[in-house]
């Protein structure tokens, strides 16, 4: 407990930064995921191919490549972030390759025929995705969205070798300062625990509530 009690604010900046970052890159990614799911379910062709693309460069791209790519490939072309900005960027593309095949398969789940039906009423492509089709959708893929979102929690610890604030992070500071290194991941573990437990109740209650019975 001596690790935990004599660096409790080094700890709790950790556990902030990785709950931050958590949050952020997760909103990112549901976002962008939504955006290439709906590209790959429209019927223009170009949209389906740029929503093909994202998914099969990022799910084919070690994460780690894509922070050096965003942390030192950015700023080559004028953009200059906060590095926990980076982070969030980095994280939330990377997950949102796999939000977006987890809605694509929940949208093969809907039958066609109410895709249909919504067109003949005089329904866009927009409003049939996102009125009909989407909230069916959602509710076959919670279970799975929220694993993603898990794997993104713990992904994050890769944030902290590119100068951002996050918990697995503080092994640094603690074991300059001479602390037991097995108590030092013990408590770095109980963080991420705490974080992904929280995720994992959210999820379970959204399914509980709206999920479909199996």
């Amino acid at each position: 407990m001596d690790v935990l009690t004599e660096n409790f604010s080094t700890y709790g900046k950790g556990f902030l930064g990785t709950v931050e970052l958590t949050v952020y890159a997760s909103l990112l990614a549901l976002a962008l995921g939504f955006l290439m799911a709906s590209f790959r379910a429209a019927p223009v062709g170009s949209l389906r191919a740029i929503g093909t693309a994202w998914v099969t460069i990022l799910r084919n791209t070690p994460l780690t490549l894509l922070f050096f790519a965003v942390v030192l490939g950015l700023p080559r072309f004028g953009l200059v972030l906060p590095f926990q900005l980076f982070a969030v960027l980095a994280l939330g593309c990377y997950t949102s390759a796999f939000i977006c095949e987890a809605l694509r398969s929940g949208i093969n789940t809907v039958p066609r025929g109410q895709g249909e039906a919504a067109r003949s009423l005089g329904m866009t492509f927009g409003q049939t995705l996102t009125t009909v089709v989407l909230p069916q959708a959602f509710r076959s893929v919670i279970s799975p969205v929220g694993s993603n979102l898990i794997a993104l929690a713990k992904n994050s610890a890769i944030a902290g070798a590119f100068s951002v604030t996050e918990l697995l992070g503080t092994y640094k500071t603690l074991n300059e300062l001479g602390f037991n290194i097995i108590w030092t991941f013990v408590w770095i573990a109980v963080g991420y625990l705490l974080v992904t437990l929280a995720i994992s109740a959210l999820f379970a209650l959204m399914e509980k509530r709206w999920g479909v019975a199996r």
